[in-house]
């Protein structure tokens, strides 16, 4: 079921949070161990669902995710709760405090009963880390899951929970999302507060990293948005309702879509896929126009210049003393710094500057096309030992820069959605993204909506039912 109408259940007393957070986890007990999604789990979890029974008997007013059960990125803070962040150095930290995002759920009254596995200090596109081991794509164990949230994606697409809230800031929630064939959304940076994730969401990386949903459903991921972006609103409307009105929304809009960004090709059924979600959105009335964007083709590049040196330095300073503790993504990382040393601070600054005046030239052409639509990334789900390079019509390419087509929402801080569009010939998911203006949202959401309406949306990995 989607959380949406879990949630409904639960307040009409059709179904109470005991026997919610029970199904999940009878379901956990069988799948879990095949897929190793969820790596923690909160031992007062049956009790806070006891509570959220309680306070439905007495007729409490209930917040909008009351009784939901929900798992949380192993990047995330979680008071009195195991958060390796993926690393030897942290195995058996426990915080004493929850981070911001994860306080905000628990405002809102979800029932936060475990952590999802991740990369190691969600450094690459793996959920594979050396305290935990790795995330199998539940399509095909024979793939990663993604990552970094991979963890996240691998537990809400084989139904182990409702929803998941992971990290972005290269695509780390929407690339699983597309290779587990969920909806996930990188909502603009700084409206779901980053305080208590690790790496910190602060300095050179709070330009682009962001904080956001993974889920079965669109509605999901516009219910646990407006919970973590602190905003109380009212139940999603009825699907069939909801499809009309995000049509109408959507009617007469001008939108871009691209399935080349200049830099890297993607495969024949990424942009079979793109070329679906088009046909869909084109069905409710959008003026959807063949035309890159300006600077797209930057992304990646400004990312490196940007994030980079962020990313190494922090690195350093968890593993300065201790090395040896380092796992693959974690010594990669560290080689890179000793090979090039710390670039000038004239490059830093010159890099910022770049990135805004193309930025700038971005906005002021979304002006008038305020939605695009394009891959996540050149290629499916991966196979484990791939994490390096992937193979794209006969040609080597490396894994970061197959997914370039992520980073531009991080680079220009836009938010973006991943909706399933579509499957590959051996059956691996294929999703979409759906990107709009800052703080739109909103319209993104109507967008990835039509689109899974038209196009069916999730789709059960029939080897775990």
């Amino acid at each position: 079921m989607s959380a949406v109408r879990l949630v409904e259940l639960m307040r009409a007393r059709e179904v109470s949070p005991v026997e919610v957070l029970e199904a999940h986890l009878r379901r956990i007990e069988r799948v879990n161990p095949r897929l190793n999604a969820i790596v923690t789990f909160a031992p007062d979890a049956t009790e806070s669902a006891r509570e959220a029974e309680r306070a439905i008997a007495r007729g409490d007013d209930l917040p909008p995710l009351h009784g939901l059960p929900v798992t949380v990125k192993d990047t995330l803070d979680t008071a009195n709760l195991r958060t390796t962040n993926g690393s030897r150095a942290r195995a058996e930290r426990i915080p004493t405090r929850d981070a911001a995002a994860v306080a905000r759920l628990r405002a809102a009254g979800a029932i936060v009963f475990g952590k999802t596995n991740t990369s190691e200090f969600a450094l690459d596109y793996t959920a594979e880390n050396p305290v935990f081991g790795r995330t199998l794509n539940p399509h095909d164990e024979s793939r990663t899951a993604g990552g970094s949230s991979g963890g996240c994606a691998a537990a809400v697409a084989s139904c182990l929970v409702p929803a998941s809230v992971g990290s972005d800031l290269a695509g780390s929630i929407r690339i699983p999302a597309h290779f587990c064939g969920v909806a996930g959304l990188r909502p603009t940076a700084g409206v779901v507060p980053g305080a208590g994730h690790a790496p910190p969401v602060s300095g050179l990386h709070s330009l682009g990293a962001s904080l956001g949903p993974l889920a079965r459903h669109v509605s999901d991921l516009r219910l646990l948005f407006n919970a973590l972006a602190g905003r109380r609103a009212a139940s999603a409307s009825p699907a069939t309702d909801r499809h009309e009105e995000e049509g109408r929304e959507l009617r007469g809009l001008r939108v871009a879509w691209y399935a080349h960004d200049g830099t890297v090709q993607v495969t024949d059924e990424i942009a079979a896929a793109v070329a679906s979600a088009v046909g869909a959105l084109k069905s409710v009335g959008v003026d959807a126009v063949d035309e890159k964007p300006p600077g797209v083709e930057k992304a990646t590049d400004l990312w490196l210049s940007l994030f980079e040196y962020a990313t190494q330095r922090y690195i350093r300073s968890i593993y300065e003393g201790r090395e040896q503790d380092a796992g693959r993504a974690a010594r990669v990382i560290m080689e890179r710094a000793q090979k090039w040393g710390e670039p000038p601070l004239e490059q830093l600054l010159g890099a910022w500057d770049e990135r805004d005046r193309v930025r700038a030239r971005l906005l002021g052409w979304m002006e008038r096309t305020p939605l695009l639509v394009a891959p996540v990334g050149a290629v499916p789900a991966f196979g484990h030992e791939e994490y390096g390079r992937v193979e794209i019509r006969g040609a080597s390419v490396p894994t970061f820069r197959a997914m370039g087509y992520a980073h531009a929402a991080n680079v220009f801080d836009l938010p973006a959605a991943c909706v399933p569009a579509g499957r590959t010939r051996a059956g691996l998911p294929v999703g979409v993204q759906i990107v709009g203006r800052p703080h739109d949202e909103k319209l993104v959401l109507a967008a990835a909506g039509v689109v899974e309406a038209a196009l069916g949306g999730w789709q059960r990995p029939e080897a775990l039912f």
